[in-house]
């Protein structure tokens, strides 16, 4: 017999319990950023559940994540295929490029890199230059999947991750997985903000498929109907075996 996990069961009746006062009674809230975003839920003590996650706080929509020792970065330079190259930041900070070896970006965002970058091939190689920096990974930030997924963890947020892309690290929903439950959780301040994303909604473009940041805990919680179901072929399979032990049966 499938057994839920009954860690969850806490926070699920928490989130629940929320949301029907927010159905009931819509609270303010202090978070002057929330309510700019149209969120508007109920509060119990640090925990919020509200209608859509803003970025976290001093992120400027993810503009000024800072890169990182070992994070892995894309620098395309246009229309100069032989530069272009992927590579790791190594513990100094610095990435080595062609033609003019090492360049210190850790503690840079993504556009201070790349204006640095362009200076220096400016400098002596190139007229003009423009270069493009994509962070594919940042060891420095990390998701927590957790719940009913085929392979929960901490995984690396890669630069601008979304939800249904964050499922294939986890390798997607669990066979008893709902996928009307999903919930993102995120600090913001001293509160904790939750939202509830429905994946069958997202994959039908009935709502938005939200972005993923470091730090982030996405949950995903157990149909009922799923185990019933999955007990029910187990009890089946059990009698039926049961069937061919039993004398005259």
């Amino acid at each position: 017999m499938v057994r839920v996990n009954t860690r969850y069961f806490a926070t699920a009746c928490a989130i629940v319990g929320l949301m029907f006062l927010t159905a009931c009674n819509n609270t303010s809230d202090s978070l002057s950023s929330v309510n700019e975003v149209g969120n508007v839920g109920a509060t119990d003590g640090n925990l919020k559940v509200v209608k859509v996650l803003p970025p976290p706080p001093n992120t400027n929509s993810g503009a000024d994540e800072l890169i990182s020792a070992s994070d892995l970065l894309e620098v395309d330079v246009f229309q100069v295929d032989d530069l272009d190259r992927t590579v790791r930041v190594d513990s100094n900070g610095k990435i080595s490029l062609p033609l003019i070896g090492a360049v210190e970006v850790a503690g840079k965002t993504v556009p201070s890199a790349e204006a640095e970058i362009e200076r220096i091939y400016g400098a002596k190689y190139l007229q003009s230059p423009e270069v493009t920096i994509f962070m594919t990974e940042s060891a420095g930030q990390r998701v927590t999947m957790d719940g009913e997924f085929s392979k929960p963890g901490i995984y690396p947020v890669t630069s601008n991750m979304t939800l249904v892309q964050s499922f294939a690290l986890a390798g997607g929903l669990s066979n008893i997985a709902d996928d009307s439950k999903v919930y993102v959780f995120r600090k913001f301040g001293d509160k904790t903000l939750v939202a509830n994303y429905s994946i069958k909604s997202i994959r039908a473009g009935k709502q938005p498929d939200p972005r993923i940041y470091g730090g982030d805990v996405v949950v995903s919680f157990t149909s009922a109907g799923k185990v019933a179901a999955k007990n029910l072929r187990e009890a089946l399979g059990i009698a039926t075996s049961a069937t061919g032990l039993v004398p005259g049966i």
